[in-house]
Parts: structure tokens; sequence; C-alpha cells
């Protein structure tokens, strides 16, 4: 399943059902960029099991108000609408998987 860029107008539609996992990032963060990589392995590997998914900061800056992002790249799981793990900075792949169990 390839990664999906949302918005506020798909935001909920697509976190609402199932397991999400949401990457705060923005074009200009150097750590962002490292966590990029690693998103797309962990979307190789988990494919349809899990919707990986970016919001761009600067660009949505209403959701990353709505869920207190603070500092970025910031990744918050969701399971069925609701966030169950969130993690700050670059993640490895086993760090993400662990967020997702």
């Amino acid at each position: 399943m390839a990664i999906s860029h949302l918005s506020k107008v798909d935001f909920d539609a697509v976190t609402g059902e199932g397991l999400a996992l949401v990457d705060f990032w923005a074009t200009w963060c150097g750590p962002c960029r490292m966590q990029a990589p690693i998103l797309e392995k962990l979307d190789a590997e988990l494919g349809d099991s899990v919707k990986i998914c970016k919001v761009d900061v600067d660009e949505e800056p209403a959701l990353a108000q709505r869920f207190g992002i603070m500092s970025i790249p910031t990744l918050i799981a969701f399971r069925d609408g609701k966030p169950v793990a969130q993690r700050v900075g670059v993640q490895g792949l086993d760090q993400l998987k662990d967020m997702l169990k």
C-alpha cells in the first residue's frame, strides 16, 4: 500500500477505521527526511495491515495543533480513530512495529 498524504479534509476518514500510523513532518526537517525511507520499508513489510500516512505540519497547521505537535517528526499510531501510541524523533523499524502492536 502506498504512503498517503493527509489533509484536514480526509484525516478522520482515513484514520477512523483500522490501524494507521501518521508521521507529522515538514519538508525542511532533516530528521523527517531520515524517517521517510524507514516508513517506506515498514509499508513494504506490513502492506495492507496498516495505513502509513504523512501530514505536512506547514500545510496542515490545524491538524498539528489538534494533536499538540511541538516537535517533528512526531509519529502517532491510531486504532479506529483513537491515538494509541506516540513517539517523537526518528524511529527505527522495530520501534515503529512496536507502536503498532
